[in-house]
């Protein structure tokens, strides 16, 4: 998927059941009525993150200062006062003017507090000014911008879709959420049962367990209630020889997936389909390990809500599941953090003294401290990495990923730690053993032979299955015959992630081929898999035969449901624009980019498919001016900069394409391609400058063609420096590639 989410009942509502009192369906019944038999789980639960995840702003609820308080930055000052029992701000909105908003909800309350304001369209946006609810010794108990730079067509402008709660965030924050997007009207009627987390937001809901509780001898699964939250094992046993204790048996159990679906960086494909009795995958699609949320060895890069990280570990693997460590109703450590550690890790092998080797009793002794290092989020939010990894300063010298060793001795160097482990750990097999980090790094810089490292490590069943498919879905750039076999091996794979990398990975291949691989999928038993394979092939409907087609259909049909869910986002449209292309069905899809334009102003891909869809059509004029109103509206996309440069290059408006490229370039400084492109249109005007953009293309990618095509300019035009770039490439291409280019 191309992702580049009120009738309100009271709180506590009252309900109650009788013997005879029989419901087919489960209903949502309240917390209220759990706390009789659970007063010890309700205690635990009251003021946890679950209970203070989202409040109607009240005196309980709210812990900013709202008493005629402000905060000044960049010479603008945002106010915060009452009007009676409401609660005020006046900030900047999306006309660049303050103005006043009524504060609605309270999101959260450590170490921070947000507030939302709800709008007559039923959109609720989160401001960006939020609370730091810290001792005020700690630097709290004040006022901060979490996006002090962001400006009206930035995605995260607090008014923006990247704040919008009904689609980000209530899922996750209140309990059984209908989002209710009415796409005609543009407007949300979001419900929920609760405003918050409560009890059926993991126990599902309660109305059968009600009923089981209020009948003598019912019997029934889970007492009533169809998820089993236990943890996966029971017993942990000691096993001679061994320093950490071994599972003694691991059964099935729906907590891992009950958590995840919040506590993840994922997208929400329904809200229909059960992702718990199912698959995680028939309702959410989980990130991978890509590029723009973890580091290349799946430390923690962006914020990703620990489910990814923690289905890279070893706790994973052997069967541990979130309640092992944390009391699920309080979100608290169930003990003191080494006591946690040493449930299953013997303390005679990992005291301080014999393992760490720092200080008994200090923070740097702990075990949290190097195997789950913190990144603050949103400025005060320290979050722990759950990938449990150990230390690797030697992949940190090779690929420049940050290791805990040096983040704490800033004064040393990755030489000095690495030396430091090896005097401690003379035996160790681990460190500078293989890892996919390596792998990883040299496909995103675009080293040729990336692919078979991929392949090997997709194959890989020592791997974590998320790294293994994260492998397949990075594969995609580099095709060739290692990839495809990996890649018909991961199709048949048991796990739904190593299909869904099978399906991106297979993106370069020709449609025969891509077909032959993966149109088995469309009938995948799980939903994800088999929508994300319909979406894969569409694009080649016109080369589809007619069986062909009707094969495709049924998944394509669940696969535009997604989009239409989505549909109060741009890529939502845009994909079912997308759609209706591929079919020859233009004047469907023009309709469709303009309502994706229309919902979302600032999503740069929608003006970008609606110039190509006329310029297909002949209409350049109609395509540059598309072009043109996304700038206007998205000033800081360079993509939209670049199609207009092609836009005037294919009418032979040779200057004016190259202001657009240049723009482009000045944009996104970043892109290769637009250096790339850049360089081409530059050399009819102005030949150094053309070799110097492609030269800042190499820089800036590693792409060898991009080497290989400014050695190729150089030869053309006698340039002197001709020999330095052959030598360059000649380290990082076949020697017969710089024998061909050289003879011609």
């Amino acid at each position: 998927m191309k992702f580049n989410q009120l009738v309100i009942f009271s709180l506590f509502a009252i309900l109650t059941f009788s013997n005879t009192n029989k419901v087919n369906a489960a209903e949502y019944v309240g917390v209220e009525q759990c706390v009789n038999c659970h007063q010890q789980e309700y205690k635990d639960w009251q003021t946890s993150h679950h209970d203070m995840s989202m409040r109607h702003a009240s005196n309980e609820s709210v812990l900013g200062n709202f008493n005629d308080a402000s905060l000044i930055e960049h010479e603008q000052t945002h106010k915060f006062y009452r009007k009676g029992a409401q609660y005020w701000v006046n900030t900047k909105g999306p006309d660049g003017k303050f103005n006043d908003y009524q504060i609605s909800y309270t999101f959260g309350y450590q170490p921070l507090q947000q507030y939302m304001v709800k709008f007559p369209d039923g959109r609720v946006q989160l401001i960006p000014l939020a609370w730091d609810s810290r001792d005020k010794k700690l630097g709290g108990q004040r006022w901060f911008n979490l996006y002090p730079n962001m400006q009206p067509h930035d995605e995260f402008f607090w008014t923006n879709n990247g704040q919008n709660w009904n689609y980000m965030c209530a899922d996750c924050h209140s309990t059984n959420i209908n989002k209710n997007y009415d796409t005609k009207t543009n407007t949300y009627n979001t419900t929920w049962s609760e405003i918050n987390v409560g009890c059926e937001a993991c126990h599902g809901p309660a109305s059968k367990h009600i009923t089981w509780a209020n009948t003598p001898n019912q019997a029934g699964l889970n007492k009533g209630l169809d998820r089993n939250l236990k943890a996966k094992v029971e017993s942990w046993d000691f096993v001679k020889g061994k320093k950490i204790l071994l599972p003694n048996q691991s059964k099935k159990s729906d907590q891992l997936d009950t958590c995840g679906q919040c506590h993840s960086r994922r997208a929400q494909l329904n809200n229909s389909h059960d992702h718990v009795k199912k698959d995680f995958s028939d309702k959410y699609l989980l990130n991978g390990i890509t590029e723009d949320l973890y580091y290349p060895d799946g430390q923690i890069y962006d914020e990703v809500f620990v489910l990814g990280s923690f289905k890279q570990s070893k706790m994973h693997q052997a069967g541990v599941v979130c309640s092992d460590c944390h009391n699920p109703h309080s979100t608290k450590l169930k003990a003191p953090i080494e006591s946690i550690c040493f449930q299953c890790h013997l303390p005679s092998e990992y005291t301080s003294a014999k393992h760490s080797q720092h200080q008994d009793g200090t923070e740097a002794a702990q075990c949290v401290t190097c195997h789950m290092p913190k990144t603050v989020y949103m400025e005060v939010d320290p979050r722990a990495d759950h990938s449990f990894q150990i230390p690797r300063p030697d992949i940190s010298q090779q690929i420049g990923t940050p290791n805990v060793c040096t983040s704490c001795h800033s004064k040393e160097s990755n030489q000095w730690a690495v030396n430091a482990l090896a005097k401690q750990f003379p035996n160790s097999t681990y460190q500078k053993s293989d890892s996919f980090a390596i792998a990883f790094a040299q496909a995103s810089s675009g080293v040729p032979n990336s692919g078979d490292a991929l392949s090997y490590i997709a194959q890989n069943s020592n791997e974590a299955n998320i790294i293994r498919a994260s492998a397949l879905a990075r594969i995609s750039r580099y095709p060739g015959k290692n990839a495809m076999i990996a890649i018909m091996r991961g199709v048949k794979h048991e796990d739904p992630q190593m299909r869904l990398g099978s399906i991106t990975g297979s993106a370069a291949f020709p449609f025969n081929d891509r077909w032959q691989i993966i149109s088995p999928l469309l009938t995948d038993p799980v939903f994800a898999v088999r929508t994300e394979t319909a979406g894969a092939l569409v694009a080649n409907w016109s080369n589809m035969s007619p069986s062909q087609q009707s094969l495709l259909s049924p998944a394509l049909n669940e696969y535009i449901s997604i989009q239409q869910y989505n549909s109060d986002r741009g890529f939502g449209l845009m994909n079912l624009a997308n759609i209706h292309i591929a079919k020859g069905e233009w004047v469907k899809a023009e309709q469709y980019y303009l309502k994706a334009i229309e919902i979302e102003p600032i999503f740069a891909s929608s003006y970008v498919n609606l110039a190509d869809l006329y310029r297909q059509q002949g209409e350049d004029a109609k395509s540059l001016s598309i072009l043109q109103q996304g700038i206007v509206n998205q000033p800081t996309s360079g993509v939209l900069r670049y199609s207009a440069g092609l836009n005037l290059y294919r009418q032979q408006q040779l200057n004016n394409a190259i202001n657009y490229f240049q723009q482009a370039t000045e944009v996104e400084s970043d892109n290769p391609q637009y250096w790339y492109v850049l360089g081409l249109a530059q050399e009819k005007v102005n030949v150094k400058q053309a070799m110097s953009s492609l030269s800042k293309a190499y820089k800036v990618g590693k792409n060898p063609q991009h080497l290989y095509a400014l050695c190729e300019f150089k030869i053309k035009h006698r340039d002197p420096t001709l020999q330095a770039c052959l030598n360059s490439l000649s380290q990082i291409v076949p020697a017969q590639v710089v024998k061909q280019l050289t003879g011609r």
